[in-house]
């Protein structure tokens, strides 16, 4: 099928925007596919498996459907279980963001039946529930289906499995004979069949079918880390594996420019690649990720494709991606050529499901990694750098500065293991960073105890310009380093607005910085630099 873009699907412009600000950039296949026959009011069978996009392959045409000014239930979703009925109300709320007038409630076992009721008589226009709790609401005739305009069974083999098909018959046969039913599965067995025979009206049958996908042989890791510590696990993943040239995946444009700028602003040379940007301007970042000026490329998957360069050594899933064929084609990028090639996955909560469907459609294992400590990379540093020593001493002719060092040694107190030493640690040490999981109480000049730090041990600074004077991040970077000497890795997150920045350094440089910025310019422009108001 020729790749869409989510205009051409011709949607309510207040849903059409919500779908951008997410980020998303084209219909992924289901979706595609899927939408036009819903919005026409069609039944349909979608097969397609977890992970392909199927909640706004529905949800999209059932907020197209909904009448804002009928304060009557209008779709009823059903789900197999709670962790998706929470899932799918949120997304569906997402993409009703600038819709006014929308309502939409999750309900599911487990949950004080006595507040749902009380939210159903809020006027609730959609109710996304688990068939047990709904069969419970219906026999309290707290759920009304006189007004019911379209029903979604989402993961219909799924509720058969776990013994739910008196349930979903029992729903159907209570719901108007005029409404619209639409039906997704992973597969279609026998009793989805007779379901959709019995209930469905001239379905329309909807596939994308996964192909046999194979991983190549890469070193795959993954990482169970928070949302608001993704960033920190990639730079020191960065720092340990130091790769010659890197890919890192996001699943949307606007989690591009977010990840581009807080590299940027900690000393990396990254640049980016999204939707938003014409063929010339993605040519000129490729030519630079190529020829090696930038050494990291953040990317999505729509922007990602075509890329062909052969030196890749990692590819970074800052997000899991949302279609399975996404992974093998992201991690496919490294290891050519008969190159080693490594992936790292970040994983967040319930994702770990998701990743074990990816390992077990694509026959590939994922190992689990520890996120590496300070000590960690330090160690590995060390290590890499003593190697490069031992070759130099192999393939070099030192004497030169052997009698430097015996001419030094004899007017200082040290000793040759005590120079050795200060050259490993100036060499190897890492950037000093919070501990990611468990950050520990640290002793700072109170000046700054309450700056409004995103870390602790930081101090956030207010800059008086913005991107309205045509300033970039990097320099905001580039004028603190070069006024203070701090080395630009140390500098945190660089957060531009219109008129004003605020920096983050660390809090035992925070005075100097102050100090050391007070007449300079940037950009020709004078500043007046302080600490941020926390409030």
């Amino acid at each position: 099928m020729e790749s869409i873009n989510f205009e051409q699907l011709n949607l309510n412009p207040r849903i059409l925007r919500a779908v951008k600000e997410m980020g998303f950039e084209e219909p992924s296949p289901i979706q595609a596919k899927a939408i036009p026959f819903v919005m026409e009011g069609k039944d349909i069978i979608g097969q397609a498996q977890t992970g392909t996009g199927k909640t706004a392959a529905f949800g999209i045409p059932v907020l197209e459907r909904i009448d804002p000014s009928d304060k009557h239930l209008q779709a009823l979703i059903l789900c197999p279980t709670r962790e998706l009925a929470i899932q799918v109300a949120d997304e569906i709320r997402s993409l009703a963001k600038f819709m006014h007038g929308i309502k939409v409630l999750p309900v599911y076992g487990g949950q004080n039946i006595v507040n749902q009721i009380r939210s159903l008589k809020s006027h609730v226009q959609i109710v996304v529930g688990t068939p047990g709790r709904v069969m419970d609401h219906m026999r309290r005739h707290t759920l009304k289906f006189e007004h019911l305009k379209m029903m979604i069974l989402d993961e219909a083999d799924e509720m058969l499995d776990m013994g739910f098909r008196d349930d979903i018959e029992s729903i159907l046969e209570q719901t108007p004979e005029e409404r619209q039913t639409v039906l997704f599965s992973a597969t279609m067995p026998g009793p989805i069949r007779q379901i959709a025979r019995r209930y469905q009206n001239n379905a329309t049958t909807v596939r994308v079918i996964k192909k046999e996908l194979t991983v190549p042989k890469i070193s795959q890791y993954y990482y169970e880390v928070k949302e608001r510590n993704k960033t920190e696990v990639l730079t020191r993943l960065l720092d340990m594996y130091a790769p010659k040239l890197s890919l890192v995946f996001c699943n949307t444009k606007k989690g591009v420019d977010r990840l581009i700028g807080d590299l940027k602003g900690r000393g990396y040379f990254a640049d980016g690649i999204h939707g938003d940007m014409n063929q010339a301007q993605r040519d000129r970042v490729m030519n630079r990720f190529r020829n090696g000026r930038i050494d990291i490329l953040v990317a999505t998957d729509v922007a990602a494709r075509g890329i062909d360069v052969d030196d890749v050594e990692a590819v970074f899933n800052y997000d899991l991606p949302q279609d399975i064929e996404y992974y093998v084609h992201r991690i496919g990028r490294t290891g050519r050529a008969g190159r080693e090639g490594r992936s790292f996955t970040f994983i967040v909560g319930k994702e770990i499901y998701k990743l074990k469907e990816i390992e077990r459609h694509c026959k590939t294992r994922v190992k689990r990694r520890k996120v590496p400590s300070i000590d960690d990379i330090e160690s590995i540093l060390a290590d890499k750098t003593l190697d490069q020593v031992a070759d130099t001493i192999r393939q070099t002719d030192l004497s030169h500065y052997i009698s430097i060092l015996e001419k030094k040694l004899e007017d200082e107190e040290y000793t040759s293991l005590d120079i050795a030493a200060a050259l490993l640690k100036m060499t190897v040490k890492p950037m000093e960073r919070d501990d990611v999981e468990d950050i520990p109480e640290k002793m700072y000049d109170t000046t700054f105890a309450n700056t409004g730090a995103k870390d602790r041990g930081m101090a956030r600074l207010f800059i008086n310009i913005g991107k309205k004077q045509k300033v970039r991040p990097g320099d905001i970077l580039g004028a603190i380093a070069g006024e203070t000497n701090l080395p630009g890795k140390l500098v945190g997150s660089i957060d531009m607005f219109d008129k004003f920045t605020f920096v983050e350094v660390p809090m035992e440089h925070a005075k100097n910085v102050i100090q050391a910025m007070k007449n300079a310019n940037i950009k020709g422009k004078s500043i007046h630099i302080e600490p941020a108001n926390a409030n």
